[in-house]
């Protein structure tokens, strides 16, 4: 079911699935998607299952402040209005830099956490993100953006390299990706604006708490990224006290949960199931 709540930060969409009682699993997405990427994943899961809309995507509106800080207490916020505790938190891309820095911040709102690809240290943005970066701080990607939301046109350039297949998302997934970020002029200057806040500085300003987090944590990576090498899973093993394993998805790319999602859930229901 879709739901909005308001916040102490402002409104936050998101969908929850399965029963209120019992554990809650809370599920961020990266950028340029929504809580969506999650659909295959939590079909398969029992208990109860959130997926929020950061803001600007989905049906979260637009904020002022896209930085991670600001990201971070969006999500701390939005488990305040909800009375979350005790959640296992699942991150993916930019979403795994954002919940980095909210596990670093708010590490008692955690029972267990886990990444798949994502942003890690210094590695934001990526080196093949880089010129995306670019485009957006020349506003180029604000003048293409009635091209660039076209299913057609995105398969070709912004998902080209995300999914294994992007032949087979649908285009109505790609327009409930896009339409928020991209549909209006106004829309998407926000999302260039996001594309530059988000840094590795503040990313790296979490690092001295996530090496003290004991949180059990579970890292899930596609061993296919063009974005986020493996080497960086081995990386988040080294660095988070609590990582307990790590698993690889052979051929996985940086949007596996969508392609893989029922392999991920069962590794979330075991890893679950030991913390």
């Amino acid at each position: 079911m879709r739901h909005t709540v308001t916040t102490r930060s402002g409104e936050i969409a998101y969908t929850s699935a399965g029963t209120e009682t019992g554990r809650t699993a809370l599920f961020v997405h990266g950028v340029g998607v929504n809580g969506g990427l999650w659909r295959n994943v939590i079909a398969e899961l029992d208990g109860h299952s959130i997926a929020l809309d950061l803001p600007l995507h989905g049906g979260s509106p637009p904020r002022e402040d896209y930085s991670l800080p600001a990201l971070a207490e969006a999500i701390e916020d939005f488990c305040a209005a909800l009375d979350l505790h005790d959640i296992d938190l699942v991150a993916n891309d930019t979403g795994g830099a954002v919940a980095q820095v909210f596990a670093a911040r708010h590490p008692e709102r955690l029972r267990t956490f886990a990444l798949t690809n994502c942003d890690t240290h210094d590695n934001l943005p990526p080196e093949e993100f880089k010129p995306t970066l670019a485009a957006a701080q020349r506003g180029d990607i604000s003048a293409r953006a009635s091209t660039l939301v076209k299913p057609a046109a995105a398969r070709a350039t912004i998902f080209a390299n995300t999914y294994e297949h992007p032949e087979l998302v649908s285009d109505e997934t790609i327009t409930g990706y896009l339409e928020p970020v991209l549909g209006t002029p106004e829309r998407a200057r926000h999302f260039e604006r996001f594309l530059i806040s988000v840094t590795a500085e503040d990313l790296l300003a979490a690092e001295p708490a996530l090496r003290e987090l004991a949180v059990p944590t579970l890292v899930v990576w596609g061993t296919a990224d063009d974005f986020f090498a493996l080497d960086w899973a081995y990386w988040l093993r080294d660095t988070i006290p609590g990582v307990t394993k790590v698993i690889e998805i052979e051929g996985g790319k940086l949007f596996f949960p969508e392609e893989h999602g029922g392999e991920l859930a069962a590794l979330l229901r075991d890893h679950w199931a030991a913390n």
